[in-house]
């Protein structure tokens, strides 16, 4: 089978790859490979798929049905495999016992066509929610892979940096709020877990095992609130579109941080710097719509 990689990741890797980057060209062989190593029978490509990685539902030599997921390097799946391996199924899809490719993932198969995103807006963030809750343990002692996990102060300074080298004058007053709210949230964390990092309604897919499991984390240890900051801006187009967006969104701040505990202050200052750097980095690869959306709805917070 041709392994040919669907076009939302092709456009989605062509905004980031570094120079001379050849992951790309070289994704057909390596899926061949990967199939070949496992015994596994091709089905089909997952399309659209996601922006960072080929998605191929396969079947395992006793018919059980997988998902084989191949990941370049600089979306670090060494890390989602560590964090698979340590969450061990509960409240994220199970990583499968094989033969270990660095960058190649066999996976549960959960129902990939359906999100949380399929249910009303209201009873889409509660069981979101309540799906978030369970990835929040304590981490590896032994940080999980070389090195350890990315914390929140490291991934975000790293953010912080090409935003502020890429603030012009039509986002250099959010940026500066934003900056300032990391600054003051890293000051004093109240707790330290592994985080899903990258969580929003579209990541937590229908399951057997359990009614819904989170995928595609791109793990971090760090505080809560940094987590559910995504959540908060699910289904920004709706809430821009909406003569009540800025109210809504305070609202889903408050009910958001309450369902979990968490403080209200801090949530909303992890998702104005979050909306932010995605903001000025959609402006950096050119893509001013999405752009536009992030920043009026950072203005809300």
């Amino acid at each position: 089978m041709a392994f040919e990689p669907p076009q939302r990741l092709v456009r989605a890797l062509g905004e980031t790859a570094p120079s001379g980057d050849d992951w790309l060209e070289k994704l057909p062989e390596a899926a061949g490979q990967a199939v070949v190593l496992r015994e596994l029978t091709v089905e089909r490509v997952q399309v659209p798929g996601g922006r960072s990685s080929l998605v191929v539902l396969v079947r395992r030599a006793d018919g059980t049905p997988a998902v084989l997921k191949l990941a370049p390097p600089r979306f670090r799946p060494e890390a989602e495999r560590a964090a698979l391996a340590h969450w061990g199924g509960l409240g994220a899809v199970q990583l499968l016992d094989g033969p270990v490719t660095e960058g190649v993932l066999l996976l549960e198969r959960l129902h990939p066509d359906v999100s949380v995103r399929s249910l009303p807006e209201a009873k889409a963030l509660l069981e979101a929610a309540g799906t978030l809750r369970r990835l929040w343990v304590e981490p590896p002692a032994d940080g999980g892979v070389a090195g350890g996990f990315e914390t929140v102060a490291g991934r975000t300074g790293r953010q912080a940096e090409a935003m502020r080298a890429s603030a012009g004058g039509e986002v250099v007053a959010l940026v500066d709020a934003a900056l300032t709210a990391r600054a003051e949230l890293l000051a004093a964390p109240p707790e330290h877990r592994l985080l899903h990092g990258t969580f929003r309604q579209s990541k937590v897919l229908a399951a057997e095992r359990t009614p819904w499991l989170a995928v595609g984390p791109d793990p971090v240890v760090g505080e809560c609130a940094f987590d559910l900051a995504r959540l908060v801006r699910d289904r920004v187009e709706d809430l821009i579109a909406s003569p009540s967006g800025a109210a809504t969104t305070r609202r889903r701040v408050r009910k958001l941080a309450e369902s979990l505990e968490l403080d209200q202050e801090r949530l909303r200052g992890w998702t104005l710097f979050r909306a932010v750097e995605s903001g000025v980095r959609a402006l950096r690869v050119g893509r001013r719509r999405d752009a536009e959306l992030l920043l009026e709805f950072a203005g809300w917070l």
